[in-house]
């Protein structure tokens, strides 16, 4: 792809993808095949991205429609080199609750646009100065724990998920996994997806789904939009939502170099000012603040198609999708069990592909420094520890994401200074 024209390679013949293989950003399969795989980034991002709103009050059919828009400036504003799909953030969940209580949605948007605006402010500086000072920041010993924790950080929701209906759960994650391993071709790129489909009808069959919300709504109908309020109290409650971002966002734009062997630690900056800006506008249309989707990444892993063809037809999916009353009902629909299975599939990946960074990086964790960082923030992640400062509370994500930061340098700090007075005279 040259620039952000539209265009890309057929990949191979365009059917399939060989063993050891990916399929390139600039690349794609043909396009029966990335539609389909553009699907299944649309049914990836489905539970997250409408259980935020719904937890907060917002609608959902706007919060999916600004999804959307934020994956096209995503898209554009990083040249098409960095797929990626930008659906709700968990760490907008806490503020946007606490600010709603005493503010109104409108108050808790202001709060989504003052992160957007640090957030993009953070990638001009990071697009002015460089990565560089990134790469200082988060190195791969703290960039693998972070992407592992926010993975391992998620066990928790999928599990609550997969209780609520086991044998459901229980056949979407089976066959997820056998037809991600037996069948080759399309069908097997499609195995979350299939997965899913088959896991609804079963949970059709035994009666968990209920059909009585969606006949009162319109085939075609707006979004419902709502403008923001500002209110300077509310900033120390979203502010502070931009590590996570941050954390997000680069360990996303990693993890992608990582498996397309590409080095795109000069789009990072871009990648956060796009992040930025896509939360900034639905801070004031009245979505929730938007993220690099850790979901979409275990879609990819499991394909090898990092095509970012794909995701402009999910991010057009989403657009159209969003403009149906009736089809946001219909997803309302999707019951617990088929969301626990798929997510046992998906936020397993993510771990494992923060591990991938320690392994390919060649993190040394007979190296103290090392071993405290991912031990410390692993658990805080995975245990999903909180600290509630008034209204405003840092869950794992944040609280771990942290930890890894001032433990690594921290030590590192201690050490230069017991290495420099050890020095003779």
């Amino acid at each position: 792809m040259s620039g952000s024209s539209m265009t890309w390679k057929i990949h191979g013949n365009g059917k399939t993808v060989s063993p050891g293989e990916v399929v390139a950003p600039d690349e794609r399969l043909s396009w029966p095949r990335t539609i389909g795989i553009g699907l299944q980034h649309v049914v990836a991002m489905f539970g997250a991205t409408f259980l935020v709103p719904i937890l907060t009050g917002m609608p959902p059919a706007t919060t999916l429609f600004f999804s959307g828009i934020g994956t096209i400036l995503f898209l554009l504003l990083t040249a098409g080199r960095v797929p990626s799909y930008l659906g709700s953030s968990f760490a907008f969940i806490a503020p946007i609750m606490a600010s709603h209580a005493q503010y109104g949605v409108a108050g808790a948007l202001g709060g989504v646009v003052m992160a957007g605006v640090v957030l993009f402010l953070v990638g001009l500086l990071v697009q002015r100065f460089g990565a560089a000072w990134i790469n200082r920041l988060m190195p791969p010993a703290v960039t693998g724990t972070i992407v592992a924790l926010i993975g391992l950080n998620l066990a928790p929701s999928a599990k609550d998920n997969f209780d609520k209906a086991p044998l459901t759960a229980l056949i979407t994650l089976l066959v997820i996994i056998l037809v991600s391993v037996l069948f080759r071709g399309i069908l097997g790129r499609l195995s979350i997806l299939v997965g899913v489909v088959v896991g609804y009808l079963v949970a059709i069959f035994q009666g968990q789904v209920d059909f009585s919300a969606i006949d009162s709504q319109a085939w075609i109908g707006l979004p419902q939009f709502q403008t923001p309020s500002f209110n300077l109290a509310v900033a120390g409650l979203f502010v502070p939502v931009v590590l996570v971002l941050i954390a997000e966002n680069i360990g996303h734009v990693k993890s992608v170099a990582l498996m397309t062997k590409e080095d795109l630690d000069p789009l990072a900056g871009r990648a956060l000012m796009a992040d930025g800006l896509a939360t900034t506008l639905a801070g004031f249309g009245g979505g929730s603040g938007t993220t690099t989707y850790a979901e979409n990444i275990g879609v990819m892993a499991a394909t090898r198609v990092y095509s970012t063809a794909a995701y402009w037809v999910a991010a057009i999916a989403a657009l159209l999708l969003s403009f149906s009353p009736k089809f946001g009902a219909l997803i309302a629909t999707v019951p617990a069990g088929v969301l626990g299975g798929a997510a046992t599939m998906l936020y397993g990946m993510i771990g494992v592909l923060g591990v991938r960074i320690w392994v390919q990086n060649k993190v040394d964790f007979g190296d103290p420094v090392n071993l405290t960082t991912a031990a410390v923030a692993l658990i805080i992640g995975i245990a999903n520890y909180t600290w509630n400062i008034g209204e405003l509370q840092f869950a794992g994500i944040a609280l771990g994401t942290a930890a890894a930061l001032l433990i690594y340098h921290g030590m590192r700090a201690l050490l230069r200074l017991r290495s420099a007075s050890s020095e003779p005279a």
